[in-house]
């Protein structure tokens, strides 16, 4: 996807994001974050948006950025979609050779912010709309990008706990995209290849599904599984993304 696009998508799931807050209150449960309240993934993401905002305007070089005064209840998605406009006018108006802090690979650390806040952003609209009782899906572009993102960004990451002493295969294809990919997962190390071919464990849907089911918030029952389950529940175990 073009930044353009995807700065264009963290407002609009920001937008869902926050409507959702609105219709069930500070107070809700949230199923997908059961530690959670809605107050809570709404500070949480107003936090991060304003984390990014600070990285890329001030050119920051380093991930150390005060935490911004929480909200009280009442002027909770107020301060939500503040932040979340801010950090839109931020990149849309970034140098795109702007150097700052940033952690997973990309083109530019401009770009980098863009795909990461648009996902970032995305996976927690549908915490909130989870609490809401109904889940908007993802265009299937978006969807695929963050696939990507998280395979080849966060999966294949020194740092990541998806290990396995027994290679093991996982196979993942977005029915309405027409893309495959295939997760290699060995003791030391994932690699991941774009294409089609034999896996331990194969899962099909939709992208939207897909990218959903990848960050744990889809059930496996909803989606197609074949083959051994037991590298799906690997994943599932060991792919957790914690937000700094």
């Amino acid at each position: 996807m073009e930044i353009e696009d995807l700065i264009a998508a963290i407002g609009e799931q920001g937008d869902l994001m926050a409507t959702a807050a609105e219709k069930v209150g500070a107070g809700a449960v949230v199923p997908t974050c059961p530690e959670w309240r809605m107050r809570e993934l709404v500070r949480h993401q107003g936090e991060v948006h304003r984390w990014a905002t600070a990285i890329v305007r001030d050119a920051l070089t380093s991930p150390d950025v005060p935490a911004a005064a929480p909200p009280n209840d009442d002027d909770l998605v107020a301060w939500f979609r503040e932040g979340c406009a801010s950090l839109v006018g931020v990149l849309a108006d970034a140098d795109p050779d702007v150097e700052c802090f940033a952690f997973l690979p990309a083109p530019s650390p401009r770009a980098f912010w863009a795909r990461r806040q648009a996902h970032e952003t995305g996976i927690h609209r549908v915490d909130a709309e989870h609490a809401a009782g109904t889940v908007t899906p993802f265009a299937v572009d978006l969807a695929v990008d963050g696939i990507e993102e998280m395979l080849f960004g966060f999966a294949c990451r020194s740092r990541s706990r998806l290990r396995s002493p027994a290679p093991r295969s996982l196979g993942l294809h977005a029915t309405d995209a027409a893309r495959e990919w295939i997760v290699h997962i060995g003791p030391d190390s994932v690699t991941v290849s774009p294409e089609n071919g034999d896996a331990d464990c194969t899962v099909e849907a939709g992208a939207s599904d897909l990218f959903m089911l990848l960050w744990n918030r889809v059930d496996p029952a909803d989606v197609r599984v074949a083959g051994d389950t037991d590298v799906l529940d690997l994943w599932r175990e060991k792919m957790r993304i914690s937000w700094s």
